[in-house]
């Protein structure tokens, strides 16, 4: 995932060679919680199960076997490319130790924010109705 330049700051000079050595000599290319290789396209199920050509099964997220879906579940897949990322476990951009560093895929990665992402969002919510109410006074009542 692109870094956003106000978090720039926040990576060590060499992030890049850290990146590159968690994703593909590390991780060998593959997802580390899923197994997805990068740059494969995969058909994905709208629950999540993703075909495995080289196996030919159907895998959920956490790359283990899952059952066949049927013919509109089948109807319902779409083709998606596998990116890996170079990942924080402990969300802490600063704390580029091995152990903290995981290289995962875009989904593995979006489902492990999860909580990270709607506390950020959270908090913006929350800042942006402070400074409501501190330029625009208070709101109307409904």
């Amino acid at each position: 995932m692109p870094i956003r330049p106000e978090h720039r700051f926040l990576y060590p000079i060499d992030w890049p060679v850290i990146s590159d050595f968690v994703r593909f000599k590390r991780a060998k290319g593959r997802c580390e919680k899923c197994g997805r290789r990068h740059r494969d396209k995969v058909r994905q199920l709208v629950d999540g199960r993703w075909f495995d050509v080289e196996r030919s099964c159907w895998r959920d997220d956490m790359g283990q076997v899952a059952p066949d879906p049927d013919l509109l579940e089948t109807m319902s897949a779409c083709l998606r490319r596998v990116i890996l990322a170079a990942c924080h476990r402990n969300h802490d951009r600063g704390d580029c130790r091995p152990r903290n560093l995981a290289g995962w895929c875009g989904r593995c990665h979006l489902i492990h924010d999860r909580p990270e992402h709607l506390r950020q969002r959270r908090l913006t919510y929350l800042r942006r109705r402070a400074i409501g109410d501190l330029f625009e006074g208070m709101y109307p009542a409904l």
